[in-house]
C-alpha cells in the first residue's frame, strides 16, 4: 500500500489540522488500492450487511459533504438519506464504480481544504448540532478526523478479510 505521510509542513493549528484530516483521507483511499469492484461491494461482517469498502468511501464523502456545507455554510441537505433510510449513503455505494466513488471524494476534499483555507476557525456554523449549539470550523475538522479515522479501522479489517492486505 501507499506510505502517507503525516508530518505537517507547518506548525501553525491550521495547517496541523487539515494534514490529519487529508491524512486520514489518504489513508481511505489507499486501503482501496488494486481492490476489484466486486471485492469493494462484498459485505463480509454478517452484523453490518452495509459495511463494505466502497459503503464506506461513499459515507466518508457524504458525511464530510453533511458537515461542511449542511452544518457550517447552513445549506439545504440534498444528502441520499432519508428518514425510512438513514444509511442510504452506504447502501446505494454498491451501485457506482469504486474508481467513481474515489474520485469524487477527491475532488469534494480539495473543495473543502479551499473552504477551510479561506475561513477562520473561531468561526461558527450556521446550523446548530443541537439544543442551539453551534460548533466551529476547528471542531468540524477534529470530527471529521476522527470519524474518518475510526472508518479506517472499518477498512483495515474489511480489506484484510478480503485479500489479507494489511498497512497503510
Amino acid at each position: 500500500m501507499t506510505r502517507i505521510d503525516d508530518t505537517p509542513p507547518a506548525w501553525d493549528e491550521r495547517t496541523q489540522l487539515i494534514t490529519f484530516l487529508d491524512y486520514a483521507r489518504d489513508t481511505a483511499r489507499a486501503k482501496c488500492d488494486g481492490i476489484s469492484e466486486e471485492n469493494a461491494r462484498k459485505a463480509l461482517l454478517p452484523g453490518s450487511p452495509l459495511m463494505t469498502i466502497s459503503g464506506v468511501i461513499n459515507h466518508l464523502r457524504w458525511v464530510e459533504y453533511y458537515w461542511f456545507q449542511v452544518v457550517f455554510l447552513g445549506e439545504e441537505d440534498r444528502g441520499p438519506w432519508t428518514e425510512e433510510d438513514p444509511d442510504r449513503e452506504m447502501r446505494i455505494a454498491v451501485d457506482f464504480p469504486l474508481t467513481q466513488l474515489l474520485d469524487e471524494y477527491a475532488d469534494q476534499s480539495a473543495r473543502y481544504r479551499e473552504l477551510v483555507a479561506g475561513n477562520s476557525l473561531d468561526l461558527r456554523a450556521e446550523r446548530a448540532v443541537r439544543e442551539g449549539l453551534h460548533v466551529d470550523l476547528r471542531w468540524i475538522l477534529l470530527h471529521l478526523t476522527e470519524e474518518t479515522a475510526r472508518h479506517n479501522g472499518h477498512l483495515d479489517i474489511l480489506r484484510e478479510m478480503l485479500d489479507g492486505t494489511t498497512g497503510a
